[in-house]
């Protein structure tokens, strides 16, 4: 078969690479991609978001299956563009059609259906400019630190945890006057919660499951997670606190009654769930969905796949997804990034990179990179994904960070700290 997959990042270098082993694929092409995708598939100058040019392509290259890496065109309806054309309609997209896809485009979407399918999650208010005066008095009524999240998707900007109540007061407002745009129109309004964080990935075809391996990512620029929020600095899998007991209670509270709630609501759901939870004592609380797979950790998590991954997409797109298997590596695997000098502040792109080729014993997911006439050069902020097996978590950063050194390019910077609270 021939697959399209949209997006540009190190999840869908990740994603390709695994794709590409499948004996199930004749042609892999990613849309627009990036220096890396090109060594496993065909890249095609095209944006994920410009869907009559992505019909074009299915068209013109004869695609079986598109699969879609990032968030915003499922956000914004790519699923429902297919559906609605009758050239396009029978072929699958993996990934939720636009009203399921609001689970991560809309904060307070995603909360009233916590609340409806009784998942936990931390307790909330949404706020807008008619309801100003109960946000206000929800903070006051609260102990900080307070949290304010940005309704709509803000390129993972959109969150302040601050520890003042003047502070809140102040951000709440300049959220819902366009600080973020649009997408602080509404502000969700929550209690924060203490406790460690950790990714869960969950495959469906919108009945039954699949639970990927679980990873844990690192999204403070600093060490010891301090500075300012990045797109991610670094990711583990496993993740040695997500023991059978956890990830049972997980299953249960709130995997389980995702699903349902996706089927009573008469959901189109067929892709990936990615749930942002949080251990609090030992029970877990949902901080978020997310509807796509999570960008670093699927550079941990795919390496521990051993199963044909084409097969489980094709049970999601045909709704036999539990009659597949899905086997996973016992070994560890980590991945630590290589950003640009400046992130998540401004920083310069263009600068050429050297050492690829002295790597041993990692596997090189590029995400801010493309091919130039001086080589491969930066093109984002997070440039490229040093990841690694191991028989434990240590082993394999040991292998990342000797290889991670291997890599140059002006203003280079990665954590020497990944997995450091484990």
């Amino acid at each position: 078969m021939n697959i399209l997959l949209l997006g540009s990042g190190g999840r869908e270098h990740a994603l390709a690479w695994k794709i590409s082993q499948s004996k199930k694929v004749d042609q892999l092409f990613i849309a627009p991609g990036n220096a890396g995708t090109a060594a496993v598939g065909t890249n095609l100058d095209v944006s994920a978001t410009n869907f009559p040019a992505v019909k074009d392509l299915v068209l013109q290259h004869n695609i079986n299956m598109v699969v879609v890496g990032p968030e915003v065109p499922l956000v914004e309806g790519i699923k429902d563009f297919f559906l609605q054309d009758n050239q396009l309609k029978n072929i699958p997209v993996i990934g939720p059609a636009k009203e399921g896809a609001q689970l991560e485009g809309s904060k307070d979407y995603a909360k009233e259906f916590m609340k409806r399918h009784n998942i936990p999650t931390a307790q909330y208010i949404s706020v807008n400019k008619n309801n100003l005066d109960q946000g206000m008095w929800f903070l006051k009524a609260m102990a900080p630190p307070y949290v304010l999240k940005a309704d709509g998707l803000a390129a993972g900007k959109g969150v302040l945890i601050l520890d003042s109540l003047a502070e809140a007061e102040e951000e709440l407002n300049a959220m819902l006057n366009g600080k973020f745009g649009d997408s602080s129109a509404t502000v969700v309004i929550e209690e924060f919660l203490a406790g460690i964080e950790l990714s869960v990935f969950v495959l469906t075809d919108g009945k039954s499951y699949k639970i990927l391996p679980e990873a844990k990512d690192y999204k403070r620029i600093g060490e010891g997670d301090t500075g300012l929020n990045t797109g991610g600095m670094g990711a583990v899998s496993p993740v040695p606190f997500a023991d059978k007991a956890f990830m049972d209670k997980i299953e249960t509270r709130i995997i389980q009654p995702t699903i349902k709630g996706i089927q009573e609501e008469k959901l189109d759901y067929t892709g990936f769930i990615f749930l942002g939870l949080i251990n609090c004592n030992g029970e877990p609380k949902v901080i978020e969905y997310n509807v796509r797979m999570g960008d670093p950790e699927t550079e941990a998590v795919m390496l521990r796949v051993k199963s044909d991954f084409v097969d489980l997409l094709e049970g999601m797109a045909e709704g036999n997804l539990e009659e597949k298997k899905l086997d996973i590596d016992e070994r560890a695997a980590v991945t630590v990034m290589l950003v640009s000098g400046g992130y998540p502040g401004a920083y310069e792109n263009g600068k050429t990179m050297s050492g690829f080729d002295q790597v041993k014993d990692s596997i090189l997911f590029h995400a801010g990179t493309k091919a130039a006439e001086a080589g491969v050069v930066t093109n984002g902020g997070r440039v490229i994904a040093v990841s690694s097996y191991g028989n434990n978590m240590h082993d394999a950063l040991k292998k990342s960070y000797e290889n991670a050194e291997k890599i140059s390019f002006e203003g280079a910077y990665y954590r020497k700290d990944i997995g450091f609270d484990l």
